[in-house]
C-alpha cells in the first residue's frame, strides 16, 4: 500500500486530485484541520477536505482520511464526531507537525513529550465516532530525541488507533537527512498495530531501502511524490517484473495533461490572486525530476497574471514546450 502524506500548504485537495488521478496511491491523508477549543462547524472540514462532497474520495476514486490537529481530548472527541457525520475514510491524528506555530500551543510534535495526553486524545476520539470508521495516528519519533518514541508508539496503540504512520525523524531534524527507518523496526516490534514508514522515499531504491530497515510494507510518500508524480507507480512496478509493469514509470509528456488539469483546477476554485503562485510551488518541485520543467519554472517564474499564464500553458504540446516569446511578449 502506497499512501498520501498530509502536507500543509502544499499536499492539499488540488495536489490530492491530480496525484490520484496520476495513479499508484491507494489512499490520502488530508493536511491537519487545527482544533482550539470549540466544535467547528461543518464548512470548515469541508473547505480543508472537499472530498467530503464526493464521498470521502477523491475524484479519482482514492479513499481520503481527515486529520484533526489538537491537544485537548474532549474538543478533539466532539470535533471528531462531527466529522465523522460527514462520512471520510477514517478519521487521522496529528502527533508528527514540526511547526513551531503549532508547537508552541501543544498540538503535532509538542504531543510526543506527553504519552499519557496521546493515549488520552486517540482514546477519546476513538470512543467518539463510529466503530466502523478507522482512527488512525502518525508521529514522528520524538521532540528533541527519540527516547519516547515507544511509549509514544504504545499509547497511539493502546488508545484504540487502527493503524500508525511513524515519519522516521524528530521534531528537531525537521526534514533533515537521514530518516532513521530502523527506529520503526523498534517501533513494530511493540505494537499490534499496521505501521506505515515514512520519511525520506524519493526514489523507488529509497523505497526498497526503507522497507529493509522498517520491516514495512506499506509506505507514506510526500515531496518525493509531488517532485515525481509517478513514484508510487513506480514503487509498485519495481515489484512486478513484467514488461507492462516496466512501463509504470510517469514521462513528461505523459505528465503535461495532469499539469493542465492541475491548473484547470487551481483557476476555477482557488482565489485568483493565489493561482500563479500555486502552480509556480508545483513547477519548482516537479524541476527535480523533470528538465521540461525546469523550462516551463523559468519562462513562468517571473509571471503573475494568471491570464498569461493560462495562454503559456495552453499551448503546451506532449513533445515540447514553447518559448514564451511564441505565445504573448512579457509582460
Amino acid at each position: 500500500m502506497i499512501v498520501l502524506a498530509p502536507m500543509e500548504g502544499l499536499l492539499d485537495f488540488v495536489l490530492r486530485d491530480v496525484l490520484t488521478r496520476v495513479g499508484g496511491i491507494d489512499r490520502c491523508v488530508s493536511e491537519f484541520i487545527r482544533i482550539t477549543d470549540q466544535l467547528l462547524p461543518e464548512r470548515v472540514f469541508t473547505r480543508i477536505v472537499p472530498e467530503l462532497h464526493n464521498g470521502g474520495r477523491t475524484g479519482a476514486g482514492v479513499p481520503v482520511r481527515a486529520q484533526l490537529l489538537g491537544s485537548d481530548p474532549a474538543c478533539m472527541a466532539d470535533n471528531a464526531a462531527r466529522l465523522a457525520s460527514l462520512g471520510p475514510h477514517g478519521i487521522d491524528i496529528n502527533f508528527g507537525c514540526p511547526a513551531n506555530v503549532v508547537n508552541r500551543h501543544g498540538g503535532g510534535a509538542a504531543l510526543l513529550k506527553e504519552p499519557e495526553t496521546i493515549h488520552a486524545i486517540v482514546a477519546a476520539v476513538r470512543r467518539a465516532v463510529p466503530a466502523h470508521m478507522p482512527v488512525s495516528a502518525k508521529m514522528r519519533l520524538g521532540y528533541h530525541d527519540d527516547a519516547l518514541a515507544l511509549d509514544c508508539a504504545q499509547a497511539i496503540a493502546s488508545g484504540g488507533a487502527a493503524e500508525l504512520v511513524v515519519h522516521a525523524r524528530t521534531k528537531a531534524q525537521a526534514y533533515r537527512p537521514p530518516a532513521y527507518w530502523e527506529r520503526i523496526a523498534d517501533i513494530r516490534a511493540v505494537v499490534s498495530i499496521p505501521v506505515i514508514a515514512n520519511g525520506e522515499i524519493w526514489t523507488v531504491d529509497d523505497a526498497h531501502r526503507c522497507r529493509e530497515a522498517s520491516g514495512c510494507d506499506m509506505l507514506m510518500i510526500g515531496r518525493g511524490a509531488v517532485v515525481d508524480p509517478g513514484l508510487g507507480m513506480a514503487i509498485k512496478a519495481s515489484a512486478n517484473t513484467s514488461e507492462e509493469g516496466a512501463k509504470a514509470v510517469l514521462t513528461w509528456p505523459q505528465l503535461v495533461p495532469h499539469l493542465l488539469d492541475f491548473w484547470h483546477i487551481v483557476r476555477t476554485r482557488l482565489d485568483t490572486r493565489a493561482q500563479a503562485g500555486r502552480l509556480k510551488q508545483w513547477l519548482n518541485f516537479l524541476r527535480r525530476r523533470f528538465p521540461e520543467a525546469e523550462l516551463a519554472y523559468q519562462a513562468l517564474k517571473t509571471i503573475k497574471d494568471p491570464e498569461l499564464i493560462n495562454a503559456w500553458l495552453m499551448a503546451l504540446e506532449p513533445q515540447a514546450l514553447p518559448q514564451w516569446s511564441e505565445v504573448c511578449e512579457p509582460a
